[in-house]
């Protein structure tokens, strides 16, 4: 899927304003560290520009294509599964990064899973620290 390989491309190369137009305007990601989705593109590429920042030696190493059900609203989609590796807070991450596409082929949904969970808190810390920064969410809600 050629959006895939855009994504990966940008991602990998720190590009996020490459990211805008590969999401449809009502992205939802779903994140390790937070029960609800981030929703909207704003949103959503706000937290890219935090995670852009967090992940040190970031890096893709496998690429899977085929279809799965949505969360939001339980069709089947057109999806990739990218696997990364990255440090964040001196803790190695392993992930996956599930993308789900419209019919036009733009992402729609994005689900992340990450293990190990002490990297997961890691990462959970680094992110709320970088969205309140950047005014994304409130410093209430880091306390």
């Amino acid at each position: 899927m050629e959006t895939a390989e855009r994504f990966r491309a940008a991602v990998e190369k720190g590009q996020l304003a490459a990211l805008e137009d590969l999401f449809t305007e009502d992205i939802r990601l779903y994140s390790p560290v937070k029960f609800t989705p981030f929703e909207g593109r704003p949103m959503v590429l706000g937290l890219f520009g935090v995670l852009l920042r967090t992940f040190e030696d970031f890096r893709y190493a496998g690429h899977f294509e085929g279809t799965a059900e949505t969360a939001a609203d339980g069709e089947d989609a057109p999806s990739a599964i990218l696997l990364f590796r990255a440090t964040v807070d001196g803790k190695q991450i392993h992930g996956i990064d599930l993308l789900q596409f419209d019919g036009a082929g733009r992402i729609k949904e994005f689900t992340v899973m990450v293990r190990p969970q002490s990297a997961v808190h890691a990462l959970g810390r680094a992110v709320l620290a970088g969205l309140v920064a950047d005014g994304l969410v409130p410093e209430a809600v880091a306390r």
